[in-house]
C-alpha cells in the first residue's frame, strides 16, 4: 500500500486565511481534491492530513465529507508540544516547528512507503505516477524537482529549496532559499547566504514533493532534537529538505531525483488565486479532470 501524507497545518499567513479549504473548482473543489484524485489514479490507496487540532472541522466538512468511501482518509495532528522524548517547549514559540515536524507527526499512522506533499500546491498526475512507480520499485527515497522558473509567484516572494545532483540524478544537497523573486533575468534569492543571488530559473527546486520510507521518522526524530538543543527561537523551522540534505552527507541513504514535466501552481498570495482557478478550468476543458470531480 501507498500512502499520501498532506501537509496542510499551516494558516497561510501570506495568504491572508485558510487557503487550504478555498474553492478554486467549478463545484467548489479545493487545490487538495485534485491532488488526491491524481494521487488515486497513480495507485495511492490512503491519505493523511497533518493539521492542527482546531482545523480538523473544516477539513472533514471540505475533504472528509468528499473523499469518505473513495479512499481511506486519516487525521495527524501537529502540534507545538509536540516534541521528542526530553526536550522542553519554547516558551516564547506559538507556531509549530516546519515541515520536518509536520511528516514525523504522521509516525504512529504511517508504516509503509508514502509521497508528502503541500496541501496548496498543485503538481500534476505525472509527478505522481513518477513516484508511485519509483516507490514500489524501490527503497530509496526520491523527489519530483521542478524548474524554479515554473514556481514563481508573480505577486510576492516564495520559498524554495534548490536541488544539486550528481550524474546519477542522485541529490547531493538542498540550499533552502527563503525570499525568492522574479526578475528580468530569471530570479533573484535575496536572503541568501552573502547577500543577493542571481538565479537563471532553471535550477531544479523542491516542491516538497518527496518520496519517503518509514525509516525517515528515526531520521526527523533525532534531527528534530539535534535543531531543538541549537536554539531556533520563536522563528526556527525543521525543513524536510535539510533533514534530507543531512541524511544524504553523513551516508545515511540516497534520494533520487525524478525530473516532472509538469508546470507547478498554488495560491501563496491572494492575487495568486486567479490564476489557479483558470488552471483548473483548462485542465477541465482539456479533459484531464471531469467538472464535477466526485461525481
Amino acid at each position: 500500500m501507498l500512502s499520501l501524507v498532506v501537509l496542510a497545518a499551516g494558516m497561510g499567513s501570506r495568504y491572508g486565511g485558510l487557503k487550504q479549504v478555498d474553492p478554486v473548482g467549478p463545484h467548489g473543489e479545493i487545490l487538495l481534491e485534485y491532488s488526491v484524485y491524481d494521487a488515486l489514479e497513480a495507485g495511492f490507496e490512503r491519505v493523511v492530513c497533518v493539521i492542527r487540532r482546531d482545523l480538523e472541522q473544516a477539513f472533514e466538512e471540505h475533504i472528509g465529507s468528499r473523499l469518505r468511501g473513495k479512499i481511506r482518509l486519516d487525521y495527524a495532528y501537529q502540534e507545538l508540544t509536540d516534541l521528542p522524548k526530553g526536550c522542553s517547549p519554547v516558551p516564547e514559540r506559538t507556531k509549530p516547528w516546519g515541515t520536518g515536524q509536520a511528516i514525523w507527526a504522521a509516525r504512529d499512522l504511517v508504516q509503509e512507503s508514502f509521497l508528502a506533499i503541500n496541501a496548496d500546491d498543485y503538481y500534476g498526475p505525472k509527478s505522481y505516477q513518477l513516484l508511485s512507480d519509483h516507490l514500489k520499485n524501490s527503497k530509496s527515497y526520491a523527489m519530483a524537482g521542478f524548474r524554479l522558473a515554473n514556481t514563481l509567484s508573480e505577486f510576492g516572494s516564495v520559498s524554495r529549496g534548490i536541488c544539486h545532483t550528481d550524474a546519477q540524478g542522485h541529490l547531493q544537497g538542498v540550499v533552502e532559499h527563503t525570499k525568492i523573486e522574479r526578475s528580468a533575468n530569471g530570479a533573484v534569492s535575496q536572503e541568501a547566504e552573502g547577500g543577493p543571488q542571481q538565479l537563471s530559473g532553471e535550477e531544479v527546486v523542491s516542491m516538497n514533493f518527496w518520496g519517503l520510507q518509514p525509516s525517515i521518522f528515526q531520521e526527523l526524530e533525532a534531527q528534530f532534537r539535534i535543531f531543538l538543543n541549537s536554539n531556533p527561537g520563536a522563528k526556527g523551522e525543521l525543513y524536510i529538505p535539510s533533514v534530507l540534505d543531512r541524511v544524504i552527507r553523513e551516508g545515511r541513504g540516497q534520494v533520487q531525483v525524478l525530473t516532472s514535466p509538469e508546470s507547478w501552481f498554488g495560491v501563496t498570495y491572494p492575487d495568486d488565486k486567479p490564476r489557479v482557478v483558470e488552471e483548473v478550468r483548462k485542465r477541465i476543458a482539456a479533459g484531464q479532470y471531469p467538472e464535477q470531480l466526485w461525481k
